[in-house]
């Protein structure tokens, strides 16, 4: 990717980021999306949660993966691993060893939103493998994958459970946008969290030791920083509960008091009444069932299906078909 190609994508997500802000804050219910929790501060404590007691879905999905990867690289023979949300860890190493080692694979593409984030993982991952080209993709998986590099057939990762931070028609249109972009034969490697105790839910998004509020307070500095806005994180609570209705956790930032914010990057004035929330997060738990259905309808079939041992975390493995 060129200077140029990086500065343009730079602009997009800043435009994105002024764009989501203005709709998002001057909606009747005030939201957020959730992609903006992830610069380098928010990276670094999504990898603190992710080792946290009350937190299962990494340790559930990593079980997965540490006892298929073998088996995923010999299915797929990928020449190129694609991660959508650029990551560093052990999960995506558990990948790159086993494709390494069945010696098909020649490119790792990372895709982050976050230029900082995506340079700490770029940068481990060549260090760590010296052979394997990485290419960096500076951008947003819900409007950019048309950039995603890489020689065929590849296998694109989307891990973690992150597939359930989209509304139902906005998942509908991801992955139908997946397919676009692979051809007919490539694949979709991905991890669902699944519909379980509704204690068990809510404790993993609200822990004792408060790096979930500290994690969900962060979008708000993010804005600070990229858009000159006045946040005080502290006066917003952290609140998350379990929406059997829809079968999905919703996380929110709660005015303890009235509020007036000044973005002056977004030309925007925002007032909060005491209590109002913002939505920053919603994350669907999922049904094997619905899992085939949704992928089937946007033109995958899925060829493996694993859960860890307590059957908390999905991971499948599906090959798009032809239209």
């Amino acid at each position: 990717m060129t200077e140029a190609d990086l500065e343009s994508h730079r602009n997009d997500v800043a435009a994105e980021l002024r764009a989501d802000v203005r709709e998002g804050l001057t909606a009747a219910q005030k939201w957020l999306p959730p992609k903006w929790f992830y610069d380098a501060e928010g990276s670094e404590l999504f990898e603190k949660i992710t080792v946290l007691p009350e937190y299962y879905p990494t340790r559930s999905e990593r079980e997965v993966l540490a006892a298929r990867a073998v088996e995923i690289a010999e299915l797929t023979g990928a020449h190129t691993l694609v991660e959508l949300g650029s990551g560093s860890s052990e999960k995506t190493r558990l990948l790159l060893n086993a494709l390494t080692a069945h010696g098909t694979l020649e490119s790792f593409v990372p895709m982050d939103v976050s230029e900082t984030a995506l340079a700490e993982a770029a940068s481990a991952i060549s260090a760590d493998y010296p052979k394997l080209e990485v290419r960096g993709v500076v951008g947003d998986f819900t409007r950019h994958l048309q950039l995603l590099p890489g020689t065929a057939p590849r296998v694109v990762a989307f891990l973690g459970g992150t597939i359930g931070n989209f509304l139902p028609a906005e998942r509908t249109e991801f992955l139908r946008s997946v397919r676009e972009v692979l051809d007919e034969g490539e694949w979709l490697l991905l991890g669902t969290d699944l519909v379980k105790d509704r204690e068990i839910l809510e404790r993993a998004y609200d822990d004792a030791a408060g790096v979930t509020a500290a994690f969900n307070r962060n979008v708000l500095r993010v804005i600070n920083a990229e858009l000159g806005a006045d946040f005080d994180p502290d006066a917003f609570e952290h609140v998350s509960y379990w929406d059997p209705g829809h079968e999905w956790i919703e996380m929110r930032l709660r005015a303890r008091r009235r509020l007036e914010v000044h973005i002056p990057g977004a030309d925007l004035v925002v007032s909060f009444a005491e209590g109002e929330h913002i939505r920053t997060e919603v994350s669907a738990k999922f049904r094997p069932s619905g899992v085939e259905a949704e992928l089937a309808a946007a033109g995958f079939e899925v060829t493996r299906w694993w859960t860890d041992s307590q059957q908390r975390f999905g991971v499948s493995l599906a090959r798009s078909v032809r239209a």
